[in-house]
């Protein structure tokens, strides 16, 4: 009866040995296979590709077994443009092969900033204005007004700048800037059938300045114009009178109102008679 027992018992040691032995077995098995499957302890060097093309940072990456992602761009004068400016991870780090590189490129082109509406601000502020959005004052021209530090006209390459037309980061413009009214008598130019865009030009030229311009509140095309905020000068109204008139001398610096209509035979048939209006 013993030795029965004795031999029971052995048999229990055996499968428990048995079964431990090839739990081990498992264990070491997965184990292996875990660390093959997850590429366990081969790492990869990131590179650095900051200041590479986005092509070039590609073919760089992609020799190291890693992929590249590029997850946003900004805009620096600082570099080339279509560079890469910041990776992550950075380089010299170890990743594992197969791992994405995030990358921020620079923009492929230069950033198009709107000139904003400068007019009738002081010359401090329209500087500042346009230092902040990206733009510089190349030159300062000054112009006789009827008040002194206030911006007359934007310029570049000769011609007057629009509000809301774009140029490139960078670019420089020309400031027209009141210097006060001067002494001289200058002669009135006839603006009649002229746009404000037109009248303004004409009137800088004569050491003029534009003053009030009022819209013709009997014209339904200029009033819509109006209340839809449109500029005059893009809405194509014209001038039917103007004060002082047209023909007259007077000082330099002094101001022009207009009076505007989108009606150009208003302004054709009233030229005639600005004078005598004016006159009486």
């Amino acid at each position: 009866m013993s030795d029965f027992k004795k031999s029971n018992t052995a048999f229990v040691l055996y499968m428990l040995l048995a079964a431990a032995v090839i739990v081990l077995l498992l264990l070491t098995g997965v184990f292996f296979w875990l660390g093959k499957y997850t590429r366990h302890g081969i790492e990869t060097e990131v590179p650095d590709v900051c200041g590479s093309y986005v092509p070039e940072a590609e073919v760089l990456l992609r020799a190291q077994g890693l992929r590249l992602e590029v997850i946003d761009s900004t805009y620096s004068k600082k570099v080339p443009l279509g560079t890469v400016v910041e990776q992550n991870p950075p380089a010299g780090a170890h990743v594992k092969e197969g791992r994405s590189i995030y990358v921020i490129m620079n923009a492929r082109s230069i950033r198009q900033v709107p000139v904003p509406d400068l007019h009738d601000i002081s010359y401090r502020q329209a500087e500042a204005t346009l230092q902040a959005l990206g733009l510089k004052v190349d030159e300062v021209v000054y112009e006789p007004s009827e008040y002194r530090d206030l911006v007359l006209d934007v310029r570049r390459d000769g011609g007057s700048l629009e509000p809301g037309v774009r140029l490139p980061e960078g670019s420089g413009v020309t400031l027209v800037v009141g210097q006060g009214k001067g002494t001289e008598q200058v002669y009135v130019p006839d603006l009649t059938g002229k746009t404000l865009r037109e009248a303004r030009e004409l009137l800088l030229g004569a050491r003029l300045v534009v003053g009030a311009v009022n819209i013709d509140p009997s014209d339904p095309a200029a009033a819509a114009a109006t209340a839809d905020g449109d500029d005059p000068a893009e809405t194509v109204c014209y001038v039917y009178r103007q004060q002082p008139a047209g023909g007259q001398w007077i000082v330099e610096g002094s101001r022009i109102d207009l009076y505007l209509s989108a009606d150009p035979h208003k302004a054709l048939s009233s030229g005639t008679n600005s004078d005598e209006e004016d006159f009486f």
